[in-house]
């Protein structure tokens, strides 16, 4: 199948106020069972997964089919952020500037309530997401130790990753992973998550018994989940 990884295309179709421009990725997948979109908030884009046998022209009728859908769907994200020199970041849910120095030292390092990158200019960007991913597993490494303690508890390890649709993953080996985006959110968001999938090393499972636990180690879950409810797509559209 000769696709390219992604593409622009108009959509016909569209209301007042919609362009009907949008990117489309395309994902050939041996385990898909039929053509399937999802919106990607990251990317900004809606992703079209198409099964062994099925081509650009079955993808097409699809999007062509649920044009409505994907254009709703992607006029209702969060506007992107860039990260660039003059432009805001959050950490633990508070704002920091960032502020491009090209001749200092250092990298990537907090003054006062600004994020100051040295270096080269056009590593801003990746300087700033490299920052941002250490400070995660900074943090979140602090929060796992006492509340897997408290459970009796050992994680395999934690990885930090770039997930688009779960915020954190306890593997059955273990294995704990959270996105690098959390660091963004403020720290009893990040505390709640942390304790969710902490929690998961004693229960795989959403049960009653679950839940408790995750009482036990964070009280404040209900208003985490409703900050991630009502903030966590902008987190998404960072970078």
């Amino acid at each position: 199948m000769n696709l390219p990884d992604s593409e622009i295309i108009v959509l016909p179709g569209a209301v007042a106020g919609q362009s009907g421009e949008c990117r489309v990725q395309w994902r050939p997948t041996a385990r898909a069972r039929q053509v399937s979109l999802r919106i990607c908030p990251r990317q900004g884009a809606v992703v079209v997964v198409l099964p062994p046998r099925a081509g650009r022209r079955a993808g097409m009728a699809l999007l062509h089919e649920n044009r409505s859908w994907v254009l709703d769907r992607l006029a209702a994200l969060a506007p992107a952020t860039p990260l660039v020199d003059g432009g805001c970041i959050s950490l633990g849910g508070q704002d920091f500037l960032i502020r491009h120095e090209e001749e200092a030292r250092g990298g990537a390092f907090l003054d006062g309530r600004d994020l100051v990158i040295t270096g080269d200019p056009a590593f801003l960007p990746r300087r700033v997401a490299d920052f941002l991913r250490a400070e995660a597993r900074r943090r979140i490494a602090a929060l796992v130790g006492p509340h897997a303690a408290r459970l009796g508890a050992t994680p395999r390890g934690i990885l930090i990753k770039d997930t688009t649709t779960r915020w954190g993953s306890c593997a059955p080996d273990g294995t704990l992973a959270f996105s690098w985006r959390l660091v963004m959110a403020p720290a009893w968001v990040l505390d709640y998550v942390v304790a969710h999938e902490v929690a998961h090393l004693r229960e795989m499972n959403h049960s009653a018994r679950f839940w408790a636990l995750v009482t036990r180690l964070t009280p404040h879950r209900a208003v985490a989940v409703a900050w991630l409810r009502a903030h966590g797509p902008r987190l998404l559209r960072v970078g």
